[in-house]
């Protein structure tokens, strides 16, 4: 069995209730954290409608005309995370409003290199959780993991998992008689994200992120092809 004792993970829950209302976003996230913690990784917790978040795709939005801007103390939670996982619940079949704005945040910080020249989310693996007593489970997850693979985060196989209640008004997750803490193929799939995220997370960290070769943006600008013949650059 791996060790995962150094590994941290950050969930963020994109629910649309703030604390202490209770969030059925956050039980099926419980479910999925308790594994991580269960095998050693150091779990952390974001409901991200708690804090002051400005809306914008710049790291600091105070340097744009916002009072305030609780992203740059956030991100540095994210970066600090070996693994993510973005949770929220659907609301016309697609991500809620605040999960859109969280991903528009990460995305305003992935222009940022690390020490390989790599854009800073690399060597990072994520993953996502959806809720709701609607169709989009699927729709929902394509948006949140495309999105982090495109600012550089790893996916690895069945990085999603979710439940949603009979179409139509009806028992969210957590409301009783709605089998949602009951349904088998949820459990299934939260705890095979779980467990492949924290696999894929290993892997990484073992590795000592991921090859830096091929994707340095520092290289490209210094004037490094990477084998990419155009008559251009010869």
């Amino acid at each position: 069995m791996p060790d995962f004792s150094d590994l941290r993970a950050l969930f963020i829950n994109c629910t649309l209730k703030r604390s202490p209302e209770r969030s059925n976003t956050q039980g099926i996230i419980d479910l999925s954290a308790h594994i991580m913690a269960k095998n050693g990784v150091s779990v952390s917790h974001i409901r991200a409608v708690d804090h002051d978040i400005a809306t914008g795709v710049w790291p600091d939005m105070t340097e744009h005309g916002w009072a305030t801007d609780a992203w740059p103390a956030l991100q540095r939670q994210v970066m600090d995370a070996h693994i993510l996982v973005l949770a929220g619940p659907i609301w016309l079949g697609d991500n809620s409003s605040v999960m859109k704005q969280v991903i528009e945040r990460l995305y305003a910080n992935s222009s940022v290199l690390n020490d390989a020249g790599q854009y800073a989310y690399y060597g990072r693996v994520g993953g996502c959780l959806i809720t709701g007593n609607e169709d989009g489970i699927k729709h929902c997850a394509m948006n949140v993991l495309y999105s982090l693979q495109h600012i550089g985060y790893s996916i690895p196989p069945q990085a999603d998992a979710g439940w949603i209640g009979e179409a139509g008004p009806g028992p969210s997750y957590l409301d009783p008689g709605s089998g949602g803490p009951d349904n088998d193929f949820t459990n299934r799939n939260t705890t095979f994200m779980t467990w492949n995220l924290m696999h894929l997370a290993r892997i990484l960290v073992d590795a000592g992120g991921f090859p830096a070769h091929g994707n340095q943006r520092s290289e490209w600008d210094a004037g490094c092809r990477f084998d990419f013949e155009n008559p251009e650059y010869r």
